[in-house]
């Protein structure tokens, strides 16, 4: 006949080493914390990378065109890019950020500029760099546009007051795929004008200065 005591103390022993587990994960949590906003950045070209006074604190996956215009230029005719036009979102598919060009204030002449504007209307501006950009086949895949380290030459806060973009110091274009200007269609004087609105997707890893607390 199995006593009551029999039961009691055999959910004792499944419980103790339960209850031990538990704790022990807990201990580890607590040593080893994990930040829902920490971003990882993949291995990039020596040429882009960001310095190590800087930290990354989003990506924004992107989806959307890179937009040409076919033009005469000294040697012929070329599609140029006019702007990008892409919504990037969060690992939870939410859109965060709107993507093209546009005038930055924080320059003279209002220079026209690569743009990002976060859903709190928080705006800041980029410039690329003569060697910051890369084709690097080890790194970029075949008929994808070039990966970018860009710098961020202007910032704006939202009419509300939003500022999740203002701390961005660089802004990384990784990942590519797609966007490259079409090989035809600009090869004479009556292509001039033509458009093309060519697929890309991307990464974009936003960086600010290590020292800034948000």
């Amino acid at each position: 006949m199995k006593h009551c005591n029999e039961s009691d103390d055999r959910a004792s022993r499944l419980t103790v080493p339960s209850a031990c587990a538990t704790a022990l994960a807990l201990a580890i949590l607590l040593a080893h914390p994990v930040y829902a906003d920490e971003v990882s950045v993949p291995p990039v070209p020596g040429n882009i990378q960001v310095s190590t006074t800087n930290t990354p604190y989003l990506v924004g996956h992107a989806t959307g065109t890179q937009n040409y215009v076919c033009l005469p230029t000294a040697t012929g005719f070329k599609f140029t890019l006019f702007t990008p036009e892409a919504t990037l979102f969060n690992e939870n598919g939410k859109q965060i950020i709107t993507h093209y060009f546009s005038p930055n204030p924080d320059e003279a002449g209002n220079v026209v500029r690569a743009t990002w504007q976060s859903r709190d209307t928080s705006t800041v501006w980029g410039s690329v760099g003569p060697n910051d950009s890369s084709s690097d086949p080890a790194f970029v895949k075949p008929g994808a546009i070039a990966w970018l380290k860009v710098t961020v030459v202007g910032s704006e806060e939202g009419p509300s007051g939003g500022d999740k973009l203002t701390q961005t110091t660089f802004i990384q274009r990784l990942n590519t795929n797609g966007g490259l200007a079409p090989a035809t269609g600009c090869a004479s004087p009556s292509d001039v004008g033509h458009e093309a609105f060519v697929p890309y997707t991307a990464d974009y890893f936003f960086y600010k200065e290590k020292n800034r607390d948000r």
